[in-house]
């Protein structure tokens, strides 16, 4: 059994190595790498790593977008000895210093020019930084210790193969692997230390469990210095012998997924959301009869959807939904050859869920985080709840604290804090259990509910906590509404900023007779926000009395990554939102609401 990070490649290798590993884009058409070409491609960035000056133990800082290099560089960077550390691609020059300075990189990968500018930028500050490799593009001109990725290979080729294989037996499956560095939302990111024994277990788990075979194809378009990632795209395919597609960009992520038909995808809930607008504001430009079929076909989805949970079998007439409805939707989005649809990293709103669970299209959750090397709850077709995160991973242990918070232990659980034994001490107790920092509970059944960040937790001037994702996710429901921040520390009541979303506003306004048609226009209707005052109302009905919203505010464009109220995962940056949009927040608490603010019916 493999023990190591290259024993995963080299088995893979051994077994599939003809077969599609890697299918990239070029000049329109998919290029195809197999896992014997993989293979050598790492090894062979590996030894150019040698020849650069890569250490044991020492760090290759990886920055770009997800591509064949980006995975070598990874992989190759462990064959060495050292350790990867992913960056963000929209980390600022002075976040790129942190961490290739934390992780003591002598060497640094970037994907292109606009990355090389970083480090240029900020080359006199990493002492210990020896050379520079560019994935794409042409370094010519650009000054010493500056590599192209073909002159990479090219170094590699100057170091024996049995300097390599000594540096591979050197490693022990308890050495560190990877460095996972958090997204940084209350301060200097923290990296997470995951060894080759994290690694092998959560990919063997993963892969026994959902079934992951050499048939399977992913597409790869989430940040791959995250570790949802990294478990699915990089590890688990290797594991499995799977084929990983590379997205050419967000933007073409619809394209992409008509074209590659996955088998296997993974959605964070962002993703999902805005699938789920585009489809909503197709439906309502549909044909009267259309759309009468389509709230028929919903019902008996949902209807089937939740039969399925229970164990129990679907209606007959889900069959009929499926035949006229379903199948055209999953066709339509590039899901229908799809057998496992995942969301993970961040809360999902239930209004969601239940919107593809309608379609046809259950969403199986995930719950983890870097410090368990991905996954702790897994949910799978015939074994999931819908607005639950899924049962524990098999063989591992999963307990709620007396306080709420979730914990676990297991072969998954990190190895600790890279150079932070004082953080490391606060996440594990001296009985190995990991503190996740989440408040949830487990059911009867066994499913987990996740109800908030123990740190998000609001309390009321009243001295009453508050979960306010809970109420942000009821929010969000709300037709037109995008995203949804609750806040109300240490004040006499909540209130909420609200953003519009642009895809499904044109059929929420035509529907209510406001003349707004941009979300500009309609932070200042007055039919608009009569017509949020009555929403709110009616999810005030839903709440207790403390969880009501009483003042609420909708603020120009959304929240997003390249604004800063957004991690590269799309969480939610509270601390930077209510910076942000103190004026905003300051004006819910004040007598007198601004022209874009609204009080509650329920205020």
């Amino acid at each position: 059994m493999a023990e190591k990070v290259t024993d995963l490649l080299d088995e893979v290798a051994r077994r599939h190595g003809e077969r599609p590993a890697l299918k990239h884009k070029r000049d329109g058409a998919w290029q195809t790498l197999t896992w014997r070409e993989y293979r050598e491609q790492v090894r062979l960035a590996a030894r150019g790593f040698i020849k650069l000056g890569l250490g044991p133990g020492q760090g290759v800082a990886i920055i770009g977008h997800n591509c064949p290099e980006w995975f070598f560089a990874d992989v190759g960077a462990i064959a060495a000895g050292g350790v990867p550390a992913g960056i963000y691609t929209t980390s600022s020059p002075e976040q790129c210093q942190y961490i290739a300075s934390h992780c003591d990189a002598p060497v640094v990968v970037v994907e292109n020019q606009q990355q090389l500018a970083k480090f240029k930028k900020i080359r006199d500050q990493l002492p210990k930084l020896r050379a520079i490799v560019v994935m794409h593009g042409s370094v010519a001109g650009e000054g010493e210790g500056i590599y192209g990725w073909a002159d990479l290979m090219k170094l590699g080729q100057e170091v024996a193969e049995s300097e390599l294989e000594a540096r591979i037996a050197a490693q022990k499956p308890d050495d560190m692997a990877t460095l996972i560095y958090t997204s940084g939302t209350t301060g200097p990111p923290k990296a997470v230390m995951i060894t080759h024994r994290n690694v092998i277990w959560v990919a063997t788990t993963v892969v026994q469990y959902v079934k992951l075979g050499p048939e399977d194809r992913f597409i790869s378009y989430l940040p791959l210095s995250h570790i949802a990632e990294q478990a699915t795209t990089l590890y688990g395919s290797m594991m499995g012998g799977c084929c990983v597609y590379f997205a050419e960009n967000m933007d073409k992520l619809g394209d992409n997924l008509r074209e590659v038909r996955p088998t296997m995808f993974l959605g964070v809930p962002r993703v999902w959301e805005k699938i789920q607008a585009k489809m909503q504001a197709a439906g309502a430009k549909a044909p009267p009869l259309q759309k009468k079929i389509a709230a028929w076909a919903r019902k008996q989805g949902l209807a089937g959807g939740f039969a399925e949970q229970q164990g129990k079998p679907r209606s007959f007439l889900y069959g009929l939904a499926n035949k006229l409805v379903f199948s055209k939707v999953r066709e339509r989005i590039g899901l229908d050859q799809c057998r496992f649809q995942a969301t993970a990293a961040a809360p999902i709103s239930r209004d969601t869920l239940e919107f593809f669970l309608s379609l046809g299209i259950p969403i199986y959750e995930i719950y983890g985080m870097s410090e368990c090397t991905g996954p702790a709850t897994l949910s799978l077709p015939g074994r999931y709840r819908t607005g639950k995160a899924g049962f524990i991973l098999p063989g591992s242990e999963l307990k709620i604290a007396e306080d709420g918070e979730i914990c676990m232990r297991g072969q998954h659980v990190f190895k600790g804090y890279y150079k932070d034994p004082e953080s490391t001490a606060a996440a594990i107790d001296s009985e190995g259990w990991l503190h996740s920092g989440d408040i949830g509970v487990i059911d009867a059944d066994g499913f987990l509910s996740i109800t908030d960040r123990k740190k998000d937790l609001l309390i009321t001037a009243g001295g009453e906590n508050v979960a306010p994702q809970l109420i942000e996710a009821e929010l969000k429901a709300i037709p037109g509404v995008a995203q949804a921040v609750v806040v109300g520390d240490r004040m006499k009541y909540l209130a909420a900023l609200l953003t519009l979303d642009e895809e499904k506003l044109p059929s929420v306004t035509q529907t209510i007779g406001s003349p707004a048609r941009t979300v500009e226009e309609a932070r200042h209707c007055p039919k608009v926000k009569g017509y949020i005052e009555e929403q709110i109302a009616k999810v005030n009905q839903r709440l207790a009395r403390v969880q009501t919203i009483k003042r609420w505010v909708i603020v120009p464009g959304e929240f997003s990554i390249d604004g800063g109220e957004l991690t590269p995962t799309m969480k939610i940056k509270r601390k930077v939102i209510r910076e942000k949009y103190a004026k905003e927040i300051e004006s819910l608490y004040n007598e007198t609401a601004s022209p874009a603010a609204g009080a509650s019916a329920s205020a």
